[in-house]
């Protein structure tokens, strides 16, 4: 008997902010017993598997990336048992728990980092990364944050007079995985979860695990000395080697790179991660060639071991119906085309909590911006009911919103959402039952034809089944104009435009209407 697909290649993995998704307490901030009481929506939506961004104990300068503690939940999302509670309820429904892991980076106020920092002689001062000055004041070179508002990536130690390294904020000191002792007790961090049964691992914030360790300037090298050094292969294959102590263990890998021949590169020996975030084509613009360059640059890149990952938004990146809205009102529009490529395209799609509502951003005003990176408004709470029926918390809280909500959260809620066959959220639960029950979906063959300028189609071929998925770039109707040896008929499962009717389709007659993706079986 052929083995059908891995777990994590069948369908969506949806990412939940526990923040944001739902509140359980009324103190206005999400939860983990919340989450739980949201399962059945995500097993109606047939996710796979969800992954939680960090819950861990943390100050919350970054909101739970600065982990005080990596074995224990913060008590503003609850306690381990709620962990626990969580974990079985979604292995009842058969959802898989892939949980955030920090490991470039953890608090200030991790017991690790108090120590390191408390004396130049400190057993654990090489946990992190300390160096004298450049012999002027400064600092020792001249890397930078990720985080343009916090500028270097040094901060003075006044009491032990050396600088450290932050590649984040100066409260998100940077580990030290140069030293053994520490890459020992990251890999035990890792089984204490993978213990308690946990699925899999998102691995953040991946390219910089590794750096130059003679800490040279970024200014004129050919290549960033302060990040995807060549020793990050060999951490990740320890790290893979952790999570093959387990049966049926994930890793995928936060890959913040603009080069899709280091995304692959972690993928390609089948020994490093599972599944790399690319954001090569999360970042795209909205352009069918851009985007038809990006899937075939995958393809022709990648090895046979090598399975791709699909997403255009998260936490850290702008919702996709703000973000393609240009002015051209098709916002809404190719969001729902948005998702008909993720879960159509050959490869896992990746979907965040409210992309299966068309959530756009939130409007925050100044005084309730909270985030020093400005990525308040795609961290909005999900609207559950209509706030007209259960109050301004939209049924995510019963008290005042940690976040603004989006204004329109009287009809983009889940609640109306559910009861209207053309809603975002009723199109997204047809192309999850429609790649569930179509192995072609899954892991079937991929070939992306020529469309033209306006139009990125591909067919999806297992067995003899064959289906095209099309989906129109531009801001106006456009025929479907494909190669000679496509049939003439063929079958419509899921168009993103509610009013498209019928099942039959001429292909020699077909005209996609702005932003319109249609997934057809010929």
């Amino acid at each position: 008997m052929t083995a059908g697909p891995a777990w994590w290649q069948r369908g969506a993995i949806y990412q939940i902010y526990p923040r944001s998704f739902a509140d359980s307490d009324g103190d206005g901030v999400g939860d983990l017993p919340g989450i739980t009481s949201r399962l059945e929506h995500l097993a109606e939506l047939g996710a796979e598997a969800i992954w939680l961004s960090p819950f861990y104990r943390s100050p919350m300068a970054d909101f739970g990336y600065d982990v005080a503690d990596y074995l224990d939940v913060d008590p503003a999302f609850g306690t381990l048992g709620d962990f626990d509670r969580l974990l079985e309820e979604a292995h009842a429904r058969s959802i898989r728990v892939v949980v955030d892991w920090v490991p470039n980076h953890s608090s200030d106020r991790h017991a690790w980092f108090l120590e390191s920092r408390a004396s130049r002689d400190s057993p654990r001062r090489d946990w992190y990364v300390w160096h004298d000055g450049d012999g002027n004041g400064g600092p020792p070179n001249d890397w930078m944050s990720e985080f343009p508002a916090v500028g270097r990536a040094w901060s003075f130690d006044d009491a032990t007079e050396q600088w450290y390294l932050h590649s984040f904020m100066a409260e998100q000191p940077d580990l030290n995985w140069d030293n053994p002792e520490v890459e020992a007790a990251m890999h035990d961090t890792l089984r204490f979860w993978l213990d308690r049964g946990v699925d899999g691992f998102r691995v953040d914030a991946l390219q910089r695990l590794a750096h130059d360790p003679l800490l040279r300037p970024n200014a004129g090298a050919a290549r960033r000395h302060d990040q995807d050094w060549d020793t990050m292969h060999d951490r990740l294959r320890g790290i893979r080697r952790v999570a093959e102590e387990y049966e049926d263990r994930m890793l995928v890998g936060e890959v913040a790179l603009q080069d899709m021949h280091r995304v692959v590169s972690f993928l390609n020996s089948g020994d490093q991660l599972h599944l790399a975030h690319n954001f090569v084509f999360c970042e795209l613009d909205w352009d069918a060639d851009a985007f038809r360059v990006s899937i075939d640059d995958f393809e022709a890149l990648a090895s046979d071991r090598a399975w791709p990952a699909w997403f255009l938004e998260n936490h850290d990146r702008p919702r996709v119906a703000s973000r393609f809205d240009d002015g051209t009102g098709q916002g809404s529009a190719r969001a729902r085309a948005a998702l008909l490529m993720l879960y159509a395209l050959r490869g896992t799609p990746f979907v965040y909590q409210g992309e299966e509502l068309g959530l756009p951003d939130a409007d925050i005003p100044p005084d309730r911006v909270v985030d020093v990176d400005g990525r308040d408004p795609e961290r909005a709470p999900i609207p559950w009911r209509p706030p007209s029926a259960v109050g301004p918390g939209a049924g995510f809280t019963t008290g005042e919103p940690w976040l603004p909500l989006v204004g329109d959260a009287e009809s983009m809620n889940a609640e109306t959402q559910a009861g209207d066959l053309r809603s975002t959220l009723a199109l997204t639960r047809r192309l999850a039952a429609v790649r569930s029950a179509t192995p072609a979906l899954q892991t079937g063959e991929q070939v992306v034809l020529d469309g033209g300028d306006d139009l990125l189609a591909w067919v999806r071929e297992a067995k003899g089944d064959r289906l095209l998925a099309v989906v129109n770039f531009a801001a106006a109707p456009v025929p479907v104009d494909l190669a000679a040896d496509m049939p003439g008929a063929a079958m419509l499962l899921v168009s993103t435009d509610p009013d498209r009717n019928g099942e039959a389709v001429d292909l020699g007659g077909l005209v996609l209407a702005a932003g319109e993706g249609v997934l057809l079986r010929l």
